[in-house]
Order: structure tokens, then sequence, then C-alpha cells
């Protein structure tokens, strides 16, 4: 994000300049102008790509779940927000506890019903539970050597991991449940 406010810094004032020293007949300045707006729009697509927006193909058809992921995804992305824009220390890990906290709110009523309903596979499924839990502590660790890169690489695991068991481990026991009458 630095790199690339400093990068169309100094083609702005490359622009300014070469406006002053050829005129605006020259198409120097206008290209300077154009590799701006390409960088604007190039870095706005990549930072597109680090959030994700819920679909109703992750819906797992029960209420109480699918607003609890509809509710991760969106701290996971109030967390690369902070990350995207470097927001301090304090506030990224404000906002990387919150999603831990609210994965652990969202693990136990998951586990909760998987236990009361008796389904099969609740060994495993609190396993993965426990294991992503392990995987995020672990990164916070390595906040405090390698901050920036840990955040990103928190951001990027949070998202794609609950993405994936929403449409794996949860898929699986979302019918079972449906089947004994949870909406």
């Amino acid at each position: 994000m630095v790199i690339t406010s400093l990068l169309i810094g100094m083609l702005l004032v490359a622009s300014i300049l070469t406006f002053i020293a050829l005129g605006w007949s020259s198409p120097i300045p206008w290209l300077f102008l154009l590799a701006i707006a390409g960088i604007v729009v190039l870095s706005r697509r990549r930072e597109k790509s680090h959030y994700v927006t819920w679909k109703e193909e992750y819906s797992v058809g029960i209420e109480s779940i699918d607003k609890d992921h509809q509710k991760l995804l969106n701290l996971i992305n109030q967390f690369q927000t902070a990350v995207n824009y470097r927001t301090g220390e304090q506030f990224e890990k404000e906002a990387l506890e919150a999603v831990v906290d609210y994965t652990i709110t969202h693990f136990k009523r998951e586990e909760d019903l998987l236990e009361k309903y008796e389904f099969p596979g609740f060994a495993e499924h609190k396993a993965q539970h426990q294991k992503m839990i392990q995987q995020v502590e672990n990164c916070m660790a390595k906040h405090s050597e390698e901050r920036q890169q840990s955040m990103q690489y928190g951001a990027d695991f949070l998202r794609d991991w609950l993405i994936n068991h929403i449409n794996g481990t949860d898929k699986e026991y979302s019918q079972f449940l449906r089947d004994k009458g949870v909406r």
C-alpha cells in the first residue's frame, strides 16, 4: 500500500513537471497520468481479491449457522481492512481478536448442535475446529516477529479456511441436522 502510494505520488509529480516543461500537447505527461490510473485500477482489483462476499452457495441451510458464518466473513473482512491500511498494531490485534473470539463462540454453538443431535462425525469436526484455533494462535504468536507478513497470512488463512470449512465439513452435517428438524 505504501509503495503504491509512493509510486503514484512520484508519477503525479513527474506528470506535473512534464506538463510544465513540455506543455499540454506532449504525450509524455498524459502517459504518466494513464499509468497512475492503471496503478489505481490494478491496486483496487488486487485489494478486492482479499475480501470475500457472502454467497448463497455458502449456506448450510441452518439460519443460525449461516448468520454466524456471515458475521465471521464480515469480521475477517474488517481484519483484512486493518491489515491493508496498516491501521496500527493495536487496531489490527483487536480486529484479529474479534475474529478469534467470535469464531470460538460459533464453534461452541455448532459443536453443541452436533453433540445434541449425535452427529456421527462430531469428534472429527471438533478436532478440525481445535486445529484451526491452534493455527490462529500460532499466527498471533508470530505477530511480534513479523507483523505485516503474519497479519496478511492470518487474514488469508482465516478467509480460505472458513470458506473451505463451510463448503466442506459444514455441508456434511447440514443435511443431517436438517433431517433432525434443525432450521
